[in-house]
């Protein structure tokens, strides 16, 4: 049912006005791009509603304007940004997403700016981290932080306290202090091991024995000026810090006494002795390098070729000593106590060269026992209170060679510098 329109002012009630002799029936619009035009044979035509241009919503179609989406590389980059983590990558995602924002018309590009600002910083710092070394000094920082905050990172001639005032067992931490105060251990060196897997307890302490050791003479090069109560300890990586990168292995003078502790630093070295000081050790170091590679039998009997080699390093020794004490400008004062050392070691480097060509262990024990009282260290006291060392000879549980127990396997029983 319809409802027709009132009437108008000159139309009488009840009739309806008549629109086919419109002026629309003749006019411009009559045969109108709507009766012939593309909309004559359109969804329109035929709809629901009698015709009308309107459709009723489809599905997935919404009355309502949905906002644009924000870009996700936008995001992304903004993460790395803040969190300066791969800044190459977010500094990347950032001008992605920056062209997909034009293209597509999605938010985000205020994001997207800020991302790519961040990682551009970060990634400026990274590169000038590398090319300052910054970054290693961060990594090491790292790993130290990751063993929860363990300042076990000691430097050469750092001193420092262990917990406990103990040199053995584990340790988390040490404090460091001056060693002008007292201290429990001093450190002379450091080294790091390698291999990818832990070797174990045994392997790691014996590459630590060996090494620090040999590396003491370099920090302590006047053996006679460290106490004879003070002997090498190290401390070394355990598994749980060796799977964290820990390689390294420190090597310290400590007291052999428990709850003694040392005062003083026992450095001395080229950093705080003069060059004649440092000339005469060089000397002594020579022979004390051979001393110390007797073989490991004790008595001559048990292994007569390995004692007559080892005569032979030390007749080699002691002739390399005397060419660098003759070949040294001394001053007046020690010239002429270096001068006499000089001609000792000649007779001694004669005996122990008819050691070493010795045919049976008694000739071998003649010419060791001549040639062993001839480095008499008490003659070396002279030189050494004119160059100003010390004058102390350092004390050892044997301090005798000769026949009674054979040459001494330890090799460091006596000597003029041992």
């Amino acid at each position: 049912m319809s409802i027709p329109p009132p009437p108008g002012p000159h139309q009488p009630e009840g009739q309806h006005p008549s629109y086919p002799q419109g002026p629309y029936e003749q006019g411009p619009y009559a045969q109108g791009p709507y009766e012939q035009g593309p909309y004559n044979q359109g969804p329109y035509a035929q709809g629901p509603y009698g015709g009308l241009p309107y459709q009723p919503w489809a599905q997935g179609y919404s009355p309502f304007n949905r906002p644009a989406p924000v870009n996700g590389l936008a995001i992304a980059a903004l993460v790395l940004g803040i969190l300066c983590f791969l800044p190459g990558v977010g500094l990347v995602l950032g001008i992605v997403a920056l062209v997909q924002i034009r293209k597509r018309g999605e938010q985000g590009r205020g994001l997207a700016i800020g991302g790519s600002v961040l990682s551009g910083i970060g990634l400026a710092l990274w590169v000038l981290a590398l090319a300052t070394g910054g970054a290693s000094d961060f990594w090491e920082g790292f790993k130290e932080g990751a063993r929860g905050g363990s300042s076990l990172s000691l430097d050469k001639g750092e001193c420092f306290n262990a917990p406990g005032g103990s040199l053995s067992g584990e340790a988390d931490d040490v404090d460091k202090v001056s060693c002008d105060r007292a201290h429990d251990g001093e450190v002379f060196a450091s080294f790091r091991l390698k291999g990818r897997s832990y070797p174990g307890d045994g392997p790691v302490t014996d590459a630590a024995d060996e090494r620090c050791y040999g590396l003491q003479d370099s920090y302590a090069m006047d053996a006679w000026a460290v106490p004879s109560d003070v002997d090498v300890y190290y401390l070394t990586p355990t598994r749980d810090s060796w799977s964290l990168g820990d390689r390294e292995v420190t090597c310290v003078f400590g007291n052999t006494v428990e709850g003694k502790n040392l005062i003083g630093s026992l450095r001395n070295d080229e950093t705080v002795l003069d060059a004649d000081q440092v000339a005469y050790l060089k000397a002594a170091h020579v022979l004390n390098a051979a001393m110390d590679s007797a073989p490991d039998a004790e008595y001559v009997e048990d292994d007569l070729p390995g004692h007559k080699a080892w005569a032979g390093r030390v007749e080699v020794a002691l002739g390399a000593q005397a060419g660098m004490l003759r070949g040294h400008s001394w001053p007046a004062d020690a010239k002429k106590p270096v001068d006499t050392l000089v001609v000792e070691i000649d007779k001694s480097r004669a005996e122990w060269a008819k050691a070493a060509a010795a045919d049976d262990a008694d000739t071998f024990y003649t010419h060791y026992d001549k040639g062993f009282k001839l480095l008499d260290r008490n003659k070396t006291v002279t030189a050494r209170k004119a160059l100003g060392l010390a004058t102390t000879p350092p004390s050892y549980e044997d301090d005798s060679g000769g026949s009674d127990g054979g040459a001494d396997s330890g090799g460091g029983a006596g000597g003029m510098e041992v």
